[in-house]
């Protein structure tokens, strides 16, 4: 086997063709070109093997399995075993890549002791109204809670080595849920908190499942956050993005805008999380507690 590429990138899927297709398109307009994708259908019954298909690129496998349990962890580890990439990526197939998701996460890998790349989430909801997570595990505190509680790095915010398979194993296919928070409390506990590398720019985003309900999804703050752009409050227009078909998929409408510009649509995010970041700071700092 030749040298093979920087980045192999999982990107399992289960009868979502229509949003897989524009999953692929963020992965093939990354700044950065050396990688793999690994499609790993899940017992996909539909037309998603046409879809990976059309696109015709060598960079891009497709493995069509039968339905594993639960989430399909067994299939994803097929894909990962023919993983050539030095560091492993991951993508939902609703979920879109800004187009330097590679670049920015490859980055601080140039350091031996990084072992994990987390970037921090940022959420979109189905009418365009964009939330980020401002998620850290360098503050203790945060760490812990994540150690013990709860999953606060969906699986397309994660980039890790490949060697970190061969110290702590593969996703757990005994589990039908909750696989990826175990694989990260593994290589966090086996590296220890100096490999962890918070990568600050938002780089990708996550939009609802269409198995989840439309209220209530991902981490609880996420409410708090809605809630403040719901009830008429400052909220940065940079992460009010204007979907204008209430009855299109919201992954095609966001990646139409991006295409115009990829670059300029990554700055408005970006810029929109520091302002929300400021103002949130803001009124903690306000608090009568604080002063």
């Amino acid at each position: 086997m030749g040298q093979g590429p920087i980045f192999s990138i999982l990107l399992p899927t289960h009868n979502r063709p229509e949003t897989l297709a524009l999953a692929i398109r963020s992965v093939l307009a990354q700044t950065v070109a050396d990688w793999e994708l690994l499609v790993v259908g899940d017992g996909c019954t539909d037309q998603t093997a046409d879809v990976v298909a059309g696109f015709a690129d060598p960079r891009i496998r497709w493995f069509d399995l039968p339905k594993a349990p639960g989430f399909g962890y067994v299939n994803r580890n097929i894909g990962l075993r023919e993983a050539r990439g030095e560091l492993i990526a991951f993508l939902g197939h609703d979920n879109l890549f800004l187009p330097d998701h590679l670049e920015r996460t490859g980055m601080v890998f140039s350091r031996p002791v990084v072992q994990f790349a987390y970037v921090r989430p940022l959420y979109i909801r189905d009418d365009g109204v964009v939330a980020p997570f401002f998620v850290n595990l360098a503050v203790p505190r945060e760490r812990t809670e994540f150690m013990t509680q709860r999953n606060t790095l969906p699986a397309t915010c994660v980039v890790h080595r490949r060697s970190a398979f061969d110290k702590v194993g593969m996703w757990p296919e005994e589990m039908e849920r909750g696989g990826d928070w175990d694989l990260w409390k593994r290589i966090l506990q086996e590296f220890g908190p100096g490999a962890a590398r918070l990568v600050r720019s938002a780089t990708n985003l996550h939009f609802r499942a269409n198995w989840r309900p439309e209220v209530g999804w991902g981490p609880a703050p996420l409410s708090y956050l809605f809630a403040l752009h719901d009830a008429g409050r400052f909220w940065p227009k940079q992460l009010d993005l204007i979907l204008e078909q209430a009855d299109g998929l919201p992954q095609a409408q966001v990646w139409a805008m991006m295409a115009r510009d990829p670059s300029a649509f990554a700055t408005r995010l970006r810029n929109g999380c520091d302002v929300l970041q400021d103002m949130l700071s803001w009124n903690a700092s306000m608090d009568p507690a604080f002063r």
